[in-house]
């Protein structure tokens, strides 16, 4: 690795681990309910939403009405995108791009599900296939919907650690209006005036005709570009408006809005650590969780830029030169941007395969086996790593509950996390959160596998990397990310249906357990720390916490690695 690649790295997460105290303590204040410097312009708006929707914004909910608020909602986000998506056509007036071929019902419905369920998974691209109304009015509003949704799970995970003889863990419809108001509209619009002043379009002209060097015509695509570019990264949805997502220079002219994009998708998530720590009186263990989640991270950068640099030993058999220089990047370069090169590139892949963000500025499916054997993971390992809006912190704390399960059942001793007992009823939650993922992404890609229509989609891949290829794309679906390898041909009813199931499966399913949980730990009291209770704030806790993690994710997926990213490693390199 060169020094440069390092420098980015250690440079990227100090900035991020500089902004986690005062973007945590924020967010603290706001689903605490305490001052902001933002009330004065906010509380008035915030009123007016209830009172217009008939919300008593005091009155709380328990985890059940919690979680049935959460899935109506999300039902509803779908209906919402689904029904403007077959109406496109009727929006050619007002719209100076209209595409005049409709979606048809199956990829709309694939669309709606992926946009409400913050996974982006894109069977199309959005300037061929979609009208700018679809693309500000379906797709850009569920960016900032099912991303508040994700975080109001969040914070009520987080209020049953913090609370006490109590059946209620909040109401989630104040919890999304003040995502929505207080912290995503602020910084998406911040952010998407700073993509404007890199050049990012953000207009409603047609598309433009230009004559290139080459006398051919090529027609310049248009359209409310910038504000849909970042809060795609802000939400952690990833769904782009052109169909290259972050490759194409007009959704990501430059290494600074690229680097802008990574600070997006990895902020808040990463601030949520100092949030529980700050909301549960436990702030040293909230920078506890942080540096598991940045060690593992850098461990990820490190790995994939390994990887990418080492290049193809096939392309150096021919005789040429892969390695880096003063006068090259060297390395795999195949399917990265040279705007970007392997450091940024690396940068954006790990960002975005650690969250549910998956608006990646090169081509997965180009990676090298163990490059993308390393997205795959990260992915695997349940949005553990930062993740999305709310999802990353209680995937990393439920992995945190495991590692207290079983130390103390090594030691003898009653499992305790932050004061609250982890019980029989609360372990059958874990397991369940825990077992879901394996449960649904093995048999899906086994299926897809052994069906024709599975393995129709695999037009160029065969093979390990084929067998990669549908395991990326569910495990994908169901971490809510949406990426995929551009081998696949994904516009089919198979992989339409399919991938629905595991999307609505990584929403729901572990969002369900996650807040069974909360309600629990709401109505215990708080045990009083004694010589008998486990420590969890130090180093010792933090390497248990580490290999739970990679230990879990190993025994689920082993297997299915070894067919798949390792296997090709091996025929490729021996």
């Amino acid at each position: 690795m060169s020094p440069r690649h390092l420098l980015v790295y250690l440079a990227f997460l100090g900035v991020v681990t500089l902004l986690v105290k005062p973007m945590g303590i924020y967010l603290a204040r706001v689903f605490s309910g305490e001052k902001t410097f933002l009330d004065r312009v906010l509380l008035p708006i915030e009123r007016g939403l209830y009172r217009l929707a008939g919300i008593d914004p005091a009155r709380e909910m328990d985890w059940r009405q919690y979680a049935t608020a959460f899935i109506l909602f999300g039902l509803l986000g779908i209906v919402f995108v689904f029904v403007l998506l077959l109406l496109q056509p009727l929006g050619q007036p007002v719209d100076p791009n209209y595409h005049p071929a409709p979606l048809s019902f199956l990829l709309a419905f694939n669309t709606a599900v992926s946009f409400a369920t913050t996974t982006t998974w894109q069977a199309y691209s959005g300037e061929s296939a979609l009208s700018y109304l679809s693309q500000a009015l379906a797709l850009s509003s569920q960016n900032f919907l099912a991303g508040a949704a994700g975080l109001a799970v969040g914070i009520a995970f987080i209020r049953g650690f913090a609370r006490c003889h109590t059946s209620t863990v909040g109401n989630f419809w104040v919890d999304v209006t003040r995502s929505v108001l207080w912290v995503l509209l602020p910084i998406a619009l911040l952010g998407a005036l700073a993509l404007v002043a890199m050049g990012v379009p953000q207009s409603w002209s047609p598309y433009v005709p230009a004559l290139t060097l080459e006398g051919v015509v090529q027609v310049l695509p248009q359209g409310p570009v910038a504000s849909l570019e970042f809060i795609k990264n802000l939400g952690t949805n990833g769904g782009g408006f052109f169909g290259a997502n972050g490759a194409h220079p007009f959704a990501n002219p430059s290494g600074l809005s690229n680097l802008l994009g990574n600070f997006a998708i990895v902020v808040i998530p990463a601030a949520l650590t100092c949030t529980f720590g700050r909301m549960t009186q436990r702030p040293v263990h909230g920078w506890l969780l942080y540096g598991v989640m940045a060690g593992l991270f850098m461990g990820g950068l490190l790995a994939y830029d390994a990887a990418e640099q080492a290049g193809n030993p096939r392309i150096a058999a021919l005789g040429v030169d892969i390695q880096g220089s003063s006068l090259q990047a060297g390395g795999n370069m195949e399917g990265k941007e040279t705007r970007f090169g392997i450091a940024d590139s690396t940068l954006t892949a790990i960002a975005t395969s650690n969250g549910a963000t998956g608006s990646s500025n090169a081509a997965p499916d180009s990676s090298m086996p163990l490059g993308g054997g390393v997205l795959l993971f990260n992915m695997m390992l349940g949005e553990s790593l930062f993740g999305g809006l709310g999802t990353g912190l209680y995937s990393l704390v439920l992995t945190a509950l495991i590692a207290v399960i079983v130390s103390g059942l090594m030691i003898g001793r009653t499992p305790e996390y932050l004061g609250k007992t982890v019980g029989p009823a609360e372990m059958k939650w874990i397991g369940l959160h825990t077992i879901v993922a394996p449960a649904i992404i093995l048999p899906l890609a086994a299926l897809a596998m052994m069906t024709a229509a599975g393995k129709a989609g695999l037009s160029t891949n065969n093979g390990s990397h084929g067998f990669t290829t549908l395991l990326f794309a569910y495990t994908s679906c169901f971490a809510n990310n949406g990426q995929t390898f551009g081998g696949l041909s994904a516009d089919t009813p198979f992989f339409h249906v399919t991938t629905v199931v595991a999307m609505l499966a990584g929403r729901f399913g572990l969002a369900i357990p996650v807040l069974a949980l909360a309600g629990r730990f709401a109505q215990q009291g708080r045990r009083v720390v004694s010589a008998g209770t486990l420590p969890t704030d130090g180093l010792l806790f933090g390497g248990v916490l580490t290999g739970t993690l990679l230990l879990v994710t190993g025994l689920s997926f082993l297997p299915a690695l070894a067919m798949g990213p390792v296997l090709e490693h091996l025929q490729l390199w021996h």
